[in-house]
């Protein structure tokens, strides 16, 4: 009896420990994503469609990134943050609950105020990694139907992994995912940005 108490409580310990039953995605919470990660793609796509090549390659200063620069940007995020979840984030260990969690809300808001500049690390800088504008945005659109696909059909636990971003602190993986909409449409409004720049060729 002794024994058989001991192992029970043995077994009890060590199921106390045990990460609780991955939670899968709402629908609520898919049909959300996905169509906000549908209607960044589309602001994007129009952003750059039909300009010449100058309008392609103006830059307003010096120290200021072109339409093509920016797009890059936008395409090099897509698949490392992407990748940064499903590679890192969710073969890492569970985060534990965040007492003081930023809202989807204000995390959008954020990225969408230009006001605040943030500095890009050096792995998402524009270098000319793609010859042509049709190249980067055929992988932009795999990129993004590849992220769109997973949110309508992963059972992972996203809302359990998660990571620190160096200005939103702990986010969860959903809201990472969110960020590369965010993060998007934050860089679409910095091409607007470009058009409406003293010099801008009109054509």
């Amino acid at each position: 009896m002794t024994k058989r108490l001991a192992a029970l409580t043995v077994l009890g310990v060590t199921l106390s420990v045990l990460p609780v039953s991955a939670q899968p995605l709402t629908r609520q919470e898919r049909d959300s994503l996905v169509q906000h990660l549908e209607q960044t793609r589309q602001a994007f796509l129009q952003s750059i469609s039909g300009l010449s090549d100058a309008q392609w390659t103006f830059k307003a200063g010096p120290d200021r990134w072109s339409i093509a620069e920016v797009a890059e940007h936008i395409a090099i995020s897509e698949t490392t943050i992407f990748q940064l979840v499903t590679d890192k984030m969710l073969t890492g260990p569970a985060i534990p609950p965040n007492p003081t969690p930023v809202s989807d809300e204000k995390l959008l808001a954020s990225l969408l105020d230009r006001s605040t500049k943030f500095q890009a690390p050096e792995m998402l800088k524009p270098t000319n990694r793609w010859a042509t504008r049709e190249a980067l945005t055929k992988d932009f659109l795999a990129a993004r139907d590849k992220t769109i696909t997973y949110v309508k059909t992963t059972t992972d636990d996203l809302h359990g992994h998660g990571g620190p971003h160096p200005v939103f602190k702990m986010l969860d993986g959903y809201q990472w995912v969110l960020l590369i909409s965010g993060h998007s449409a934050r860089h679409t409004a910095q091409i607007e940005e470009v058009k409406a720049s003293p010099g801008y060729p009109a054509r």
